[in-house]
Formats: structure tokens, sequence, C-alpha cells
């Protein structure tokens, strides 16, 4: 599920991410970069985002992750990719989004 985040936004999307309880994760292997929230203690279920550029949007790209990849090397895991937990962490993500978008633009305003 992809959540739309302006090219303008006001906050480092690093910081921000942290701030809505998200870890980084970079892969030595490719080089890129996402990011992990835990539902639980244990390591699966997360929610995995990643940030793309897609048709001239800057978009967060979010999925649950169910468990770890099935054996080494491999990058199929067993993960949604929408419904209803993923489309409410979505929704929430969302929701701060406009927040900040909202009271910078109440600050500048001043």
């Amino acid at each position: 599920m992809d959540i739309e985040i302006p090219f303008d936004f006001p906050e480092n999307l690093r910081n921000f991410l942290r701030r809505c309880g998200y870890q980084e994760l970079s892969d030595i292997n490719n080089g890129t970069t996402s990011y992990k929230r835990r539902l639980t203690g244990d390591y699966y279920p997360r929610f995995h985002l990643y940030p793309k550029l897609e048709d001239g949007r800057n978009l967060l790209s979010l999925h649950l992750d169910q468990k770890k990849p099935s054996y080494p090397g491999a990058h199929a895991h067993s993960a949604e990719y929408d419904g209803s937990v993923v489309s409410d962490e979505a929704a929430r993500i969302a929701g701060l989004i406009k927040n900040i978008l909202d009271n910078h633009s109440h600050s500048s305003l001043r």
C-alpha cells in the first residue's frame, strides 16, 4: 500500500519515520534503506516501509511481513500489501503527515 508524501515535506523523512515508531534497515547488498516497525516483541510480524519515486510521486510503500524468508538468500516472504491492518497503519501515517503539514502551514502564517 502506498502513502503519498509531498516533495516539500518540512521534516526529515528519517526523523519522521522514527517518530512514527520505525527503525531504519540498511541493506548492504543493494545499498537500499527501508524501515520496520514490530507489532509485538518478536521480530515478526512487522510493518516494512520503504520510500520510492513512482510516476513523479514521492511515496512510502508499506506492507506487513508475516514471517522471515523461507530459506537463506531468498527475498520472498509471506507479506500482506493490503487488508485492514495495513490500511489502518497507512491511515495512521497519513494522518501524522497531514498534522505536520497543517502545523507547518499554520506556523508559516504567523
